[in-house]
């Protein structure tokens, strides 16, 4: 984090993934910096470029919420994104020492229903705090014990046979952005930024994006698996409710060939 703050930090790199054709001004000639200049991004929000300076320095750092709407819009911020700039302009109250991860008896007793199911429960800092057979089977960035953002940056080599895409990547770190609005100054998680962005150049490229994500929701990934080839899956992230935790559900489609290839994974062969 810089010097300006999380606000201040959050504002300067949308702007430079902004550029002036992306919002309708003409480039005014050869530019020094990627993105859009300060005054083009306060003409936009409809604020004085000298307010703007200021909140981008941290020299204010609680502006309106009409103000941070506006901003929203001239960065052409998503609604997760609008969500996060908000968070970070809020005064966060003071928080009790964090207690250990521990995975809810029926949400464990749950997971161990699906043995055809790939399911896992993700805590907080991205660590695989309990999954099933299935799961540990579809891959190792599923068992119970691995960071997964450990294993995909600091670790690529124990992956070589189950390949990480680019959107994993993506995903897994605007997942851990999305929680700096919420605890910018929580010591595990700073550490762990530090430890990855140290280690690893592309998890630092991809940090300083300041792209946001949320870990609910769910999508189609491809996975490819070195003993029955490539499976497409739907997944599934639900909040388990009153933890940071997440549950992530992988799935096929019925009577389709990844059906059949997972159900090789977790059975064997089918008659």
């Amino acid at each position: 984090m810089g010097k300006a703050g999380p606000l201040g930090d959050y504002l300067r790199a949308r702007r430079e993934v902004v550029g002036p054709d992306d919002v309708g001004l003409p480039p005014h000639g050869r530019r020094r910096v990627p993105g859009l200049r300060r005054e083009e991004v306060a003409l936009l929000a409809r604020i004085s470029a000298d307010y703007y300076l200021r909140l981008e320095q941290g020299r204010d750092r609680h502006p309106s919420a009409q103000v941070l709407d506006a901003l929203a819009r001239a960065l052409r911020l998503d609604g997760d994104a609008t969500a996060h700039l908000h968070g970070l302009a809020r005064s966060a109250p003071p928080r009790p020492p964090r207690q250990p991860e521990r995975v809810p008896v029926g949400i464990r007793q749950l997971v161990d229903s699906w043995p055809d199911t790939p399911a896992f429960v993700q805590g907080r800092y991205a660590d695989v705090l309990y999954a099933n057979s299935a799961a540990t089977a579809l891959s190792p960035l599923f068992a119970a014990g691995v960071n997964v953002l450990r294993a995909i940056f600091l670790d690529p080599a124990s992956l070589r046979d189950y390949p990480v895409t680019e959107n994993i990547e993506a995903n897994a770190v605007a997942s851990l952005r999305a929680l700096v609005a919420v605890d910018a100054d929580d010591p595990p998680l700073t550490e762990l930024v530090a430890e990855l962005s140290s280690g690893s150049d592309r998890f630092r490229r991809l940090w300083d994006r300041y792209d946001v994500g949320v870990r609910s929701g769910g999508g189609v990934r491809t996975l490819r698996h070195p003993r029955v080839g490539e499976l497409r899956l739907r997944y599934e992230k639900l909040q388990i409710s009153g933890t940071s935790q997440t549950l992530v559900i992988y799935h096929a489609d019925p009577g389709s060939p990844s059906e059949q290839a997972l159900r090789r994974l977790t059975r064997g062969p089918v008659s």
